[in-house]
């Protein structure tokens, strides 16, 4: 019976991991291409790889994990409903689909993961906002994943119903914001309404390979593309393409705020926060705000 090879691999300033397949968990999974990532190493001994991943870890100056990679993979509960939550930037994964999920939570109550945005807890709450707010995996519907970062947010509110009288746009936006917290990745509760229009943008672009693929400068030459229609569209009084214009200068934002590490409305809520406190005056057309 052939070996398995274990391989310990870095993705340059984000992480040192190990795996067995590198296809499945580095480019399927956190969405990396290959030429994004170096093998440190590779091993036949897995009580040798999972002490050198977290050495290397700890040297590299990344989080150390909580355990060995062997005792994820070797020493799992003999409950088979136990599962393994995969956690990685952006997303926890549960290799299950949505229809099997809150089963297989109830079965783990208690149990804890970690994350960059902290540790989560399985509990009665969580199980709730969990099940509202899971997708499914674009790649097999065996699978289903949260967004971290909106899941910690969301819990770092202590009183929602305070949260709703404050909110600037009432109550009803408040709730809607809510509903649609999964399309938000800095959860802000202070500035801007949101519905889920941008993480569909999101979505389509990473079923066609554009964030794996792409990078900033193509999407802003093509910013700067779409930029030119607009013109034209003014220029020539089309209102049709004005507004496709417009909204596909949306998208490429859209998508150029993914590639640069942010998103769209966290540039929007930004911005927002600037130009609420802003004074000025209309000057041919044009509004010029005061000198400081």
């Amino acid at each position: 019976m052939d070996k398995i090879n274990y391989f310990l691999y870095h993705i340059p300033g984000k992480k040192i991991g190990v795996t067995r397949d590198l296809i499945s968990r580095v480019v399927d999974q956190q969405g990396y291409d290959l030429d994004e990532v170096e093998v440190l190493e590779q091993s036949t001994d897995i009580d040798y790889i999972s002490d050198r991943e977290l050495e290397l870890q700890q040297s590299y100056g990344y989080r150390v994990d909580r355990q060995k990679y062997k005792d994820l993979y070797i020493n799992k509960p003999k409950n088979q409903n136990k599962m393994y939550i995969n956690a990685t930037e952006q997303t926890s994964t549960f290799p299950v689909p949505v229809s099997k999920l809150k089963g297989r939570l109830m079965d783990m109550m208690g149990k804890t993961w970690e994350t960059m945005h902290g540790e989560f807890e399985i509990n009665m709450d969580t199980i709730a906002w969990i099940m509202d707010n899971v997708k499914t995996s674009m790649y097999t519907t065996e699978r289903s994943y949260i967004y971290n970062k909106a899941f910690a947010k969301y819990f770092q509110v202590e009183d929602h119903a305070t949260a709703s009288e404050r909110f600037p746009f009432g109550k009803d936006a408040y709730q809607a914001y809510l509903d649609t917290l999964t399309t938000r990745s800095n959860g802000s509760l202070k500035y801007m309404q949101t519905d889920n229009r941008f993480q569909l943008i999101r979505d389509w672009a990473g079923e066609r390979g554009l964030y794996t693929k792409g990078d900033k400068k193509t999407q802003f030459c093509k910013l700067m593309e779409e930029a030119g229609e607009l013109g034209r569209a003014v220029l020539k009084d089309d209102q049709p393409e004005f507004i496709d214009a417009i909204g596909d200068m949306v998208v490429v934002l859209t998508n150029m705020a993914h590639l640069g590490g942010t998103t769209i409305e966290e540039c929007i809520d930004a911005a927002y926060k600037v130009i609420s406190k802003r004074t000025g005056r209309m000057i041919n057309g044009t509004f010029v705000k005061d000198e400081d």
